[in-house]
Formats: structure tokens, sequence, C-alpha cells
């Protein structure tokens, strides 16, 4: 197996791992039990060690699961006839859509993030820009394609709002109209530099 698919299974590895954390304390929380990270970790057969290396308290794991509740609306569109850049402006859209609707939650939990010096977080952009541009994974090199990824990942977060609207000082709308520009931006020139190759 060469380093980059160890690499590729390692982090789809660390995707498991924490959607069954999250999985159990959704479980548990349902249940009216209290989330303790070592019953999380014994309700996902997880060790607690690992439960702590991703969740270091209750509180942390609460934020999660709220984002993780709000993320599962997000649906990849599966219609043929959409190109990639289309498809791709569906899916901002609902996160953009998303992110307006619980603002006040992923601010703070972007504040929080901030004071603990860039903690570890969810992969979900990842995951929903794999799903959304993968027949482009035959048309691009693997580099090319994973660079367009991680550059298309940063107009699909709460990071990006507040540049929009409280550095530009621009409305959701306006936001929206800049963020879909870049992201086609983005997917053009990796699509030319692709041709050119």
């Amino acid at each position: 197996m060469s380093r980059q698919a160890k690499s590729h299974e390692r982090v789809n590895q660390k995707k498991r791992t924490r959607a069954e954390l999250l999985r159990a304390a959704r479980e548990l929380s349902a249940e009216g039990s209290s989330l303790a990270i070592p019953d999380v970790a014994d309700r996902a057969g997880i060790s607690r060690a690992t439960a702590y290396r991703y969740f270091s308290t209750p509180d942390e794991l609460m934020h999660e699961i709220a984002l993780d509740a709000a993320a599962l609306a997000i649906r990849v569109p599966d219609d043929p006839a959409l190109d990639a850049g289309a498809k791709l402006e569906i899916v901002i859209l609902q996160v953009l859509a998303m992110l307006e609707e619980h603002e006040t939650t992923f601010r703070h939990f972007l504040a929080a993030r901030i004071v603990e010096k860039g903690g570890k977080r969810g992969g979900r952009r990842l995951h929903w820009l794999d799903e959304t541009l993968r027949p482009l994974a035959d048309v691009l090199p693997r580099s090319l394609y994973t660079r367009l990824l991680h550059a298309l990942s940063l107009v699909m977060g709460m990071e990006t709002m507040v540049v929009m609207k409280d550095v530009c000082g621009l409305d959701a709308k306006e936001s929206e109209a800049v963020i879909i520009w870049t992201a086609r931006a983005m997917l053009g020139a990796a699509l030319e530099e692709a041709r050119d190759r």
C-alpha cells in the first residue's frame, strides 16, 4: 500500500472513530444520560484514551452533537444532469443557509476553538466536497483534486461568514454571491490546470 493510500485510510479511520463517538453521545443524550467521556467511549466500544483525543470535555462533545445535527441536513444532489459547478453551488448554498440559521452557535464554537488554539475539527465540509465533486476525481490528477477540495473548504465554514459579514460588511445575500463566485473561480482554475498538464 502506498504512503498516500495509507494516509487516506488513516483519515478515513479517524472519521469513522469520530462518527462512532458522536453516535454514542447522541444515543446517551436521547436516553437522558449525562455525557461523560468515559461513558460515551464505552457505548461506542472505543478506548477511553482514544475518546479523549477526539473530545476533551463533555461541553466540546455537546457542541459537536449540536453542529452534527445541523450538518445532517446537507444533501449532495445526485441529479446526473447537473455539472460539477451546479452541484457545488447547491451544496455551498445549503451550508451557508445552515450557518445563517445557527450563526450564534457556530460563532461560539469557532470562538472556543480559537481560544483552544486550533483544536481538531470534524471534516464535514471535506466530506461534502468530496461527495459533490467525486466525478472529477477521474478527471483531475489526485494531487490537484485534493488541493481543490482543500481550497474550497475555505469558503464553506463559519470563518468565511465572519470575514464576509464582519470584515467586508456584507449581508447574507451579498456574502453568498461572493462565496459562490470564489468557489466557481477555484473550480475553473483546477479544471484549466488539468487541461494544461
